[in-house]
């Protein structure tokens, strides 16, 4: 009898440990899957805007630095330049990042340092809020708020400028760039800044010379999804800055930075016209992947 409920228990330890080792190979695999499909979805993706887009230079002989250094869109023409489009990308984001950055940063520092925490809790959740509203939206308030004033205060004969776009962006990036900034100074050791008001430093010494600089590469980590957010939105864009393919000279001209161009003529573009929007989506991918990789380059080094 003894030996009998012995052997029940031990099949019954047996299958128990069993069946936990089937359940931890089906999770394995699920989570093995999971992660296949997520790369395979972005190779794929890679994969087919790269083939497409560089299609005409490597089977149709147009010219990739006529295409990239042209200042010429005129699909019905046959001439494909980006030049001014590119132009318009990289002065909207830099003007965008002027403006963003710094109240980002000023802001997370207030609400992670300086705020009562009745008011933080309040700050919080709108930071958060402004996160959620979609980019349509931000683009229907430049048309309605930030657009006529600009036409009203530079008496121009329309407000829709790089200098709306730039005002919109650098609206758009805040929340992100608050919310990582303000995880980034909430993990900073106490210990730091205990260290700092024992020496004898006043609040805001510590907060900009121990506390910002130990928090760096969390921030520049924000400035990289700042940017990215800044390079690669479209709606709100397209409703403020006006969409002419010309070459900026002042930050009163309409402008018409890439996102826009792929987004406007995507629609009806066939043939030719259509694999250039494809080579203009590559022009945009390879520079979000270069000023990733430099300002990741630049955190890995600022947490070392």
């Amino acid at each position: 009898m003894l030996e009998k409920t012995q052997s029940t228990e031990i099949e019954n330890i047996y299958n128990r440990d069993k069946n936990k080792y089937i359940l931890e190979k089906v999770s394995k695999n699920i989570f093995f899957i999971s992660s296949l499909i997520a790369v395979l979805s972005l190779l794929l993706i890679i994969g087919f805007v790269f083939y497409k887009g560089l299609t005409p230079f490597i089977f149709k002989g147009y010219s990739f630095i006529d295409f990239f250094t042209g200042s010429d869109w005129l699909p019905g023409s046959d001439k494909f330049g980006i030049a001014t489009m590119v132009v318009a990308s990289i002065v909207a984001t830099v003007g965008a990042l002027i403006i963003g950055v710094p109240i980002g940063i000023l802001t997370a520092v207030f609400i992670a340092e300086v705020a009562p925490k009745k008011v933080a809790k309040i700050i919080s959740p709108a930071v958060e809020l402004l996160a959620g509203i979609p980019s349509v939206l931000y683009g229907i308030f430049g048309l309605a708020v930030i657009v006529p004033n600009i036409q009203n205060i530079f008496n121009l004969p329309k407000g829709q400028s790089l200098l709306a776009v730039i005002i919109v962006l650098s609206i758009m990036m805040l929340p992100t760039i608050i919310s990582v900034s303000e995880t980034a100074i909430r993990a900073v050791p106490k210990a730091y800044k205990e260290g700092s008001l024992a020496l004898g430093a006043s609040k805001i010494e510590t907060i900009f010379k121990v506390v910002l600089p130990a928090a760096k590469s969390g921030i520049l980590a924000a400035v990289v999804l700042g940017i990215g957010r800044a390079l690669g939105e479209t709606m709100a864009v397209i409703l403020v800055a006006g969409n002419s393919p010309v070459m900026l000279s002042s930050l009163m001209d309409s402008v018409r930075p890439l996102t826009t161009n792929i987004a406007l003529e995507m629609g009806y573009a066939f043939g030719t016209h259509q694999e250039m929007l494809f080579a203009t989506g590559v022009v945009l991918f390879t520079f979000i992947l270069i000023l990733n990789l430099v300002l990741n380059k630049l955190s890995n080094k600022a947490g070392n």
